[in-house]
Order: C-alpha cells, then sequence, then structure tokens
C-alpha cells in the first residue's frame, strides 16, 4: 500500500442507489359491482441516485442526479462529468484541502476517457481509479470508509421511518447525512489507518478475524 495514504488528504467518492416503494396495500376500492379498474404500475421501481464524497474533513453532498425538469435520473459519463465540474470542484474549492487524492471506483460513467482526462486536469497524479495514474484493487470495499461505514450507516437511517415517498426518502438522506459530526468521521479515518496497517503489515491478505471497532 502506498505511504502517501497515511500523509495526504484523501476523497473517496461513492453513488448510493435506493429505491422506495409506494405501499399499494393503503389502496382500497370498494363497489359491489367489478369496477374494472386497471392500475398500471411501472416495470422497474423508482429510484434515487445518490452521490456522497467522504473525507477527514466532513462529507461533500448529498447530490442528487436529476434532468432539467427536476425528475430523477439514473448516472451517465455526461451526468457524472457535468457533476464533478458543476458541483464537486466548486465545493472542494470552498475547503481548505491540500494535496487532495480523488479516489472513485470502477463504475463506466467513472472510467470513460472523457471522464479520466476531466479528472487528471482537476487532480493531476492524484487520482486513485481504473484507467487512472493509480489503480486502485477490485473487491477492495474493506478499505473503502463509504463501503464499511457511510453506505450502510445511512441506509439504516433513511429507512427507519418507512418513508413512502421519492421526496419522503430524499428529504431522509439529507437529514442523515447532515446529522454526521466530524468527531464521527474522524473514528472513521482513523479506522481507515488501522486497517491499511494491518494491509501493509500482512502484505495484502485478507482479514477476515480481524475486527475494527468505531
Amino acid at each position: 500500500m502506498p505511504s502517501y495514504f497515511r500523509s495526504s488528504s484523501f476523497i473517496r467518492a461513492f453513488a448510493l442507489l435506493v429505491e422506495c416503494y409506494v405501499n399499494k396495500q393503503n389502496c382500497r376500492i370498494w363497489s359491489e359491482a367489478n369496477p374494472q379498474v386497471y392500475v398500471e404500475t411501472p416495470l422497474h421501481p423508482e429510484k434515487l441516485t445518490v452521490w456522497c464524497a467522504l473525507w477527514a474533513g466532513g462529507i461533500i453532498g448529498p447530490y442528487f442526479f436529476k434532468n432539467d425538469e427536476g425528475h430523477n435520473v439514473t448516472v451517465n459519463g455526461d451526468r457524472y462529468r457535468a457533476m464533478i465540474t458543476n458541483f464537486c470542484i466548486p465545493e472542494l474549492n470552498n475547503r481548505d484541502v491540500q494535496e487532495l487524492w480523488f479516489q472513485q471506483d470502477g463504475a463506466t460513467c467513472h472510467t470513460a476517457r472523457a471522464t479520466i482526462d476531466l479528472l487528471r486536469d482537476t487532480f493531476g497524479d492524484r487520482l486513485i481509479s481504473r484507467f487512472g495514474p493509480v489503480n486502485w484493487p477490485p473487491r477492495s470495499c474493506d478499505l473503502t470508509p463509504l463501503d464499511y461505514f457511510l453506505w450502510g450507516y445511512v441506509k439504516s437511517l433513511v429507512y427507519a421511518n418507512k418513508p413512502q415517498t421519492l421526496d419522503h426518502l430524499e428529504d431522509n438522506i439529507r437529514r442523515v447525512i447532515a446529522d454526521i459530526r466530524p468527531q464521527m468521521l474522524e473514528k472513521v479515518i482513523e479506522n481507515w489507518t488501522s486497517r491499511l496497517d494491518y494491509i501493509r503489515a500482512s502484505r495484502g491478505s485478507p482479514m477476515p478475524e480481524i475486527t475494527f471497532k468505531m
């Protein structure tokens, strides 16, 4: 594991895909005769696609992918690059972050040539990504703070009051992320560096018997 992980600022981006199912059992039609009512249901459930970035100083986001009409959309290369340009970079510019490293996973929209070019123009060689200057090994979720912490933490809370609409779900996500305190993120990063130390000492062997406490 490269030594710069211990001394440099580090940001990890992720997209959280969450689904909201409307409880159709709340709808009842009473009639003495067959009302011949047809209820259209979508082929796929409605979803929110949420992007966040995490670093020792805080969380950037959430950012919800929507079209010009305000409807929820999935992520493609153009939308991802627009988010980086119009949201991520301005947010970073408002923070006092030195020698920032940016890491992302191997999703197609992340690793398209145009996306990698944009990220290299922004972060130079401080980019950890497939097809980037520093390759991040696949299937390494135990070393990714958003996978071993934020993803599960947010999902465990946003569904606590069983949101019935996407707007309610979006409000829950904003609230849960806004309530995450800096002290918690400091512990997350301390946990992360402990994992890196273990991997370095064990030369990359698995961690099946290791439990890290937050």
